[in-house]
C-alpha cells in the first residue's frame, strides 16, 4: 500500500511538473509575439485594435458612471490580453486535458501543449491585439462544468462567454440542443422539467445581471443592440473565407441582391446546414456528440451566416481544439488551414515571422506528440461506420489512408507557396487582391471539405462505437 502510494504521488508530481513546463512555454511563446508589430501600429488616423481597446479604456473611465454604466466597472478591471489567458483561459485547458478519461498522461500533457501553441489564437490576440481568450475561455469552462455534470456552472459559464462577445451565438445551438436533450432523457413530466426550469432560471438571471445597467433607458439598449448586430455592415468584409466571399468572384451578390434579402437568405442557409447536427444532438445527446457539434454549428456559421469576419474561424478552431486528443491528424490540418486562412490580415498587422515560426513550431509538436501521419486510417478518422456502409460501392476504401497522407502533403504545399508568394510577389496591378483572395478560395474549399467530414462523422456515429468510452 505505501509503495503504491509514493507510485501515485511521483506520478502526480510528474504530470503537474510537466504541464507547468508546458503552461510556461505557452506564456513565454505569447510574450515574443507581443513584442512585435500589432494591429494599426503607425497607420493614422484609424490605427487599429490596439488604439480603440486603449481608446476605449479611457473614454469609459473617465466619463461619469450613469453614461456608462457597466462598462466603467469593465475599464476599471481590465487587464490585459496576457493576464486574461493566464486567468481564464489556460486554467480551463489545463483542467480540461486533465480530465480525458482513459488517456495517459503523456497524452493528456501533449494534448495541453497542442492546444495552448494553437497559432491562430496566439497570433490573433496577443499579436493583432485582441481579447478572443476571454470569451474562448468562458465556452471551455462551459465545456468543462458540462462534462462533469455541472449544468447550472455550465449554463453560467456560457452566458458570460455569450455576454462578453456575441460571436458566441456561433456555440450556442449545440448547448441548447445537448442541454434539451438531457432534460428529454430525464422526462419532461418530472426530473427532466425540474432541469430545465434550473437552466431556463439561470439563463434569464446571468443575462439580467449582465444587461441591468444597460436596460435603464430604452434608446441605450437599442445602441447596444445595433452595435453587437452591424446588420447595416453587408453580407462579408475584406477577403474572408466563407462562401459567400468565395461566390462573389463569379456572381456579385452584393450588388444583384437586397440586403434584407442577403440577410434572410444567409440565415436560412446556415439553419438548414446546422439543422441535422443539431436533431441528432438533441435526440440522442451525449459528451462526445456535443464536441462534434459544436465543431459542425460554428463551420456552419462561418461559411454561411450574415457578416463573418476573418477572426471569426477562432470560434471553430476552440472546439476542434478539444477532440485533438480523438482526431490528431484532422483536428492538426484542420488547426493550420485556421491560421493560414487569416494570412491577409496577419500580413497587414506585420505578423508574417511570427506566423510562419508558429505553425511550423505547432506542426512539429503535433507530428511528434501523436504521430499523426500514423492515424489516418478510416477507424483513425472516425469513419470506419461510414467506410463500412461504402465498402460494396467504392473500391478506393482500403487505399483511403494513403489519399488522406497526399491531400494533407498537397494542402501543407500549396498553403506555403501562396504564404510565400503573398509576402515576396506583388500582384498585377489590374489584380491586387490576386493573393488575399487566393488564400481565402483556398481556405474556403478546405472549411467545406471539413463540414462534410464533420458531419459524416456525427451523423454516421454508432452509439455504442470504442470512441464513447474514451473521452468525456
Amino acid at each position: 500500500m505505501p509503495i503504491s502510494f509514493g507510485l501515485l504521488q511521483r506520478s502526480d508530481m510528474e504530470k503537474w511538473s510537466l504541464m507547468t513546463i508546458t503552461v510556461l512555454l505557452a506564456l513565454t511563446v505569447r510574450w515574443t509575439v507581443s513584442l512585435g508589430s500589432y494591429s494599426g501600429a503607425g497607420k493614422p488616423p484609424m490605427y487599429g485594435d490596439y488604439e480603440a481597446q486603449r481608446h476605449w479604456q479611457e473614454v469609459t473611465y473617465n466619463l461619469p458612471i450613469r453614461q456608462c454604466g457597466k462598462r466603467y466597472f469593465m475599464s476599471i478591471f481590465v487587464f490585459s490580453v496576457f493576464v486574461a489567458d493566464l486567468l481564464i483561459y489556460i486554467p480551463a485547458v489545463i483542467l480540461y486535458c486533465f480530465s480525458l478519461r482513459e488517456t495517459s498522461t503523456k497524452k493528456k500533457v501533449s494534448s495541453a501543449l497542442c492546444i495552448l501553441l494553437y497559432p491562430g489564437l496566439i497570433l490573433i490576440d496577443h499579436g493583432h491585439f485582441q481579447y478572443n481568450s476571454v470569451s474562448l475561455g468562458f465556452a471551455l469552462w462551459a465545456v468543462l462544468c458540462l462534462s462533469y455534470d455541472r449544468v447550472l456552472l455550465g449554463s453560467l459559464a456560457f452566458c458570460l462567454a455569450l455576454n462578453y462577445k456575441q460571436m458566441e451565438l456561433y456555440h450556442s445551438l449545440p448547448f441548447f440542443c445537448y442541454l434539451l436533450g438531457k432534460c428529454f432523457k430525464k422526462g419532461l413530466k418530472g426530473k427532466g422539467l425540474v432541469l430545465l426550469t434550473k437552466i431556463a432560471g439561470t439563463v434569464v438571471l446571468s443575462f439580467a445581471g449582465c444587461w441591468l445597467p444597460f436596460c435603464t433607458d430604452m434608446e441605450q439598449t437599442m445602441q447596444v443592440l445595433r452595435r453587437l448586430f452591424p446588420i447595416d455592415r453587408g453580407l462579408f468584409e475584406d477577403k474572408v473565407a466563407n462562401i459567400w466571399c468565395s461566390l462573389s468572384v463569379l456572381i456579385k451578390i452584393k450588388n444583384i441582391v437586397a440586403p434584407p434579402t442577403q440577410l434572410k437568405f444567409s440565415f436560412a442557409v446556415t439553419f438548414l446546414s446546422l439543422l441535422p447536427v443539431c436533431i441528432k444532438l438533441t435526440v440522442q445527446p451525449s459528451l462526445r456528440g456535443f464536441k462534434f457539434a459544436l465543431v459542425s454549428c460554428a463551420l456552419s456559421f462561418f461559411l454561411f451566416s450574415f457578416q463573418v469576419h476573418e477572426k471569426s474561424i477562432l470560434l471553430v478552431s476552440l472546439p476542434v481544439c478539444l477532440i485533438i486528443n480523438e482526431i490528431p491528424f484532422m483536428a492538426t490540418w484542420f488547426l493550420l488551414v485556421s491560421t493560414f486562412s487569416m494570412l491577409p490580415l496577419l500580413l497587414k498587422d506585420g505578423l508574417l515571422l511570427p506566423f510562419a515560426v508558429t505553425s511550423l513550431a505547432f506542426l512539429s509538436i503535433c507530428v511528434a506528440s501523436f504521430s499523426i501521419f500514423e492515424k489516418t486510417s478510416a477507424e483513425d478518422l472516425q469513419l470506419k461506420t461510414f467506410s463500412l456502409s461504402l465498402k460494396g460501392y467504392v473500391s478506393w476504401v482500403k487505399s483511403f489512408p494513403k489519399i488522406v497522407k497526399s491531400l494533407f502533403l498537397l494542402s501543407v504545399t500549396l498553403m506555403a507557396v501562396l504564404s510565400l508568394m503573398s509576402a515576396t510577389v506583388n500582384p498585377p496591378q489590374r489584380l491586387p487582391d490576386l493573393f488575399p483572395l487566393s488564400v481565402s478560395l483556398v481556405s474556403c474549399l478546405h472549411f467545406i471539405l471539413f463540414l462534410v467530414y464533420f458531419n459524416v462523422v456525427i451523423l454516421w456515429d454508432s452509439k455504442h462505437s470504442r470512441s464513447h468510452k474514451k473521452f468525456i
